[in-house]
């Protein structure tokens, strides 16, 4: 099979090449799917398991791509719940080979039937996005009706989805980003809008309940003073170093979810849910869409089978 393989741990992006893999071996619990659309993370080529397996062994080459939507071509022994020729999506696990491949094998429970009337594309983009944002404002954070979020990089793919949420859940709404993105964070229904870039955003952003942080860095530490006492700061960037005071900090990473995915995926259905696709590119011409420098408003998306 065609597939995206890394071997250079120091060649980030660049290190990207399409060559030819074995077909995949299906293990207990597993199935094979056939990959139709895929979701790649850039920042998965720092992680340590895109490098080494759970025993710290060398897994490279290794296939790099996270997110998956296709149809079931293959069971492993004991695999229950998913059906040959089934639609579905979901995430793939960090410490195996991923999913810009032709085919991929997953652990089941990490997989969620996918809806007819949704394009595998589409799919593609909502497993770690949807779920980082689920997790982030309601699992950690547990926002509220009534209470205030302040969501940095509200129109990125994590933040976009966060603000749609925590609007429907009736919170009030602070999206953060560079000026070019007010317009699009306030048509998701975000209350405010502040620009990163302006020296005193900090201050106009007042106390809030909730900080829901994708950046880290200066950004993240300078937004601990916001949380008010008893409210709480999540972050998938990096470990804070400061707290708040009267608070929290958790730093997450984002986990499958079955029923969470089934679950984002009928808000997609009812239109109360919308995912930002930027570029579509076939697997031959992945290596080019990921080429360091370039930047798509919205999610690219690997192409790998027709619909």
């Amino acid at each position: 099979m065609q597939a995206i393989t890394v071997s250079d741990r120091d060649a980030g992006v660049s290190g990207l090449t399409l060559t030819h893999l074995p077909y995949p071996h299906a293990a207990e619990n597993d199935v094979i799917v056939r990959v139709h659309a895929a979701g790649f993370t850039r920042g998965e080529l720092d992680w340590p398991a895109t490098w080494s397996d759970r025993a710290g062994r060398d897994r490279t080459p290794s296939v790099p791509g996270h997110e998956v939507s296709g149809v079931v071509e293959g069971l492993g022994f004991g695999t229950t719940g998913l059906t040959i020729g089934q639609r579905v999506f979901g995430l793939t696990d960090w410490a195996r080979d991923g999913s810009l491949a032709e085919y991929v094998a997953v652990e089941a429970r990490n997989l969620a039937p996918l809806p007819a009337d949704i394009g595998h594309t589409v799919a593609a983009a909502l497993p770690i996005s949807g779920l980082t944002a689920w997790q982030g404002l309601f699992d950690h954070a547990r926002l509220v009706t009534g209470q205030t979020v302040l969501i940095h990089g509200a129109a990125g793919a994590v933040g976009s989805i966060a603000v749609q949420l925590a609007v429907e859940t009736g919170a009030r709404v602070i999206g953060t980003g560079r000026a070019a993105d007010r317009d699009a964070v306030l048509a998701l229904g975000a209350d405010a809008f502040l620009d990163l870039g302006a020296a005193g955003w900090p201050e106009d952003a007042g106390a809030v309940d909730v900080v829901f942080d994708v950046i880290g860095g200066d950004i993240l530490d300078r937004s601990t003073a916001l949380v008010r006492p008893g409210g709480t700061l999540v972050t998938v960037a990096q470990p804070p170093t400061v707290q708040p005071d009267d608070g929290r900090a958790v730093f997450f990473v984002v986990e499958p979810d079955r029923t969470r995915l089934a679950d984002l995926a009928q808000r997609l259905r009812d239109g109360r849910l919308a995912v930002r696709v930027g570029e579509v590119h076939p697997l031959t011409e992945a290596v080019a869409a990921f080429a360091p420098g370039r930047r798509v408003a919205g999610r690219t998306i690997i192409r790998v089978a027709e619909d």
